[in-house]
């Protein structure tokens, strides 16, 4: 019988995150995309201002998934959240349960931590949606992610007063 434990990274981990990172990467058709680096993870992950959380999980003591997450704010609520970045299973271990897992783990770090929401974003052709609704998760149809990166954000930093 196969065993699956969740249990919180530790700076031991990073190249098996990272290694999760670029496995996410490539199944989402941007293998060369991840840009991240061991030192990024050590510093952002573990150092004295962290930036994100990860869980790690393993299947028969083996890492074989990941989660990464960081903590968000409502004002409608008035609740801290949670927004999952990544979550990642390989593909040998993928329907023994361990990404229910991982959201059963995420989900009681957000209750335990008085959060109003678990939300994170999907790609619209990952099979993984189905899943999402199954855990009972829905999509917000009406919002529409957007992003400002690069030169862009550069350029629009430029514009600021010094803070």
């Amino acid at each position: 019988m196969t065993k699956i434990t969740i249990r919180p990274a530790t700076p031991a981990d990073v190249e098996t995150i990272l290694s999760f990172i670029k496995g996410l990467a490539a199944f989402e058709r941007e293998p060369e995309a991840v840009k991240t680096t061991v030192d990024d993870l050590l510093r952002d992950g573990f150092g004295e201002h962290r930036k994100f959380e990860a869980l790690i999980a393993e299947l028969d003591r083996q890492p074989v998934g990941f989660a990464l997450f960081f903590p968000t704010y409502s004002t409608w609520e008035g609740h801290p959240g949670i927004h999952l970045e990544d979550i990642f299973v390989v593909e040998q271990a993928r329907g023994q349960g361990v990404g229910r897992k991982l959201m059963a783990a995420l989900a009681a770090i957000a209750v335990a931590r008085g959060s109003a929401r678990l939300e994170l974003s999907v790609l619209h052709w990952n099979p993984a949606r189905e899943f999402y609704h199954h855990l009972g998760m829905w999509h917000l149809g009406e919002w529409l992610p957007y992003r400002l990166s690069g030169e862009a954000l550069r350029t629009l930093a430029a514009e600021a007063d010094t803070l």
